[in-house]
């Protein structure tokens, strides 16, 4: 088969079938007399084994390794079991900083809880402090609720915040 039809088979674009290739994930194919890559079912097998890993979110350095055990199959899967266990932990990790975002997230969209005017809007509030340096709601250790402080001069007059147009002049929040 050709690439296209490789491609195709597996749901790989031909780019990256030819950046496997050049990384050394795929053997090279056969070349027909009019040039040609030939690919067999072999190609097919093995490109279908580096798009699962690839979909485990594995890198392909593991990949890499992974395909030499499966080609040595009298070899000890302890290995094996180490590259998956390394993938694990890197995908907990992970989760636990979606996590993190996503109560930041919630914290900063608990700034602002009506539609009205993007000035008296207390999401931009925050970020603007916190481009200003100044505790952001999302970051703030304290926990919603609490008011931005300004790190460099002190608390800010109540209910004011520095704008990000101007640098220095104050604004009225409303939350």
């Amino acid at each position: 088969m050709r690439i296209g039809e490789l491609a195709r088979h597996t749901g790989v674009d031909i780019q990256t079938v030819r950046y496997y290739e050049k990384a050394g994930l795929l053997p090279p194919p056969t070349r027909e007399a009019n040039g040609y890559r030939a690919y067999g079912a072999g190609h097919l097998e093995r490109l279908a084994f580096i798009r699962h890993c690839r979909a485990l979110d594995m890198p392909l350095a593991d990949v890499k390794r992974l395909l030499e055990f499966v080609a040595r199959p009298e070899a000890d899967c302890a290995d094996v079991n180490s590259l998956i266990e390394a993938q694990l932990a890197r995908v907990r990790a992970r989760l636990a900083s979606m996590r993190a975002l996503e109560r930041q997230l919630s914290a900063l969209r608990a700034q602002c809880d009506a539609n009205h005017a993007v000035r008296e809007c207390g999401i931009l509030d925050e970020l603007v402090s916190a481009a200003h340096g100044e505790a952001c709601a999302c970051h703030d250790p304290a926990g919603p609720g609490t008011r931005a402080v300004d790190r460099t001069s002190g608390p800010l007059p109540d209910g004011q915040r520095r704008s990000v147009r101007s640098g220095s002049t104050p604004r009225r929040s409303r939350r």
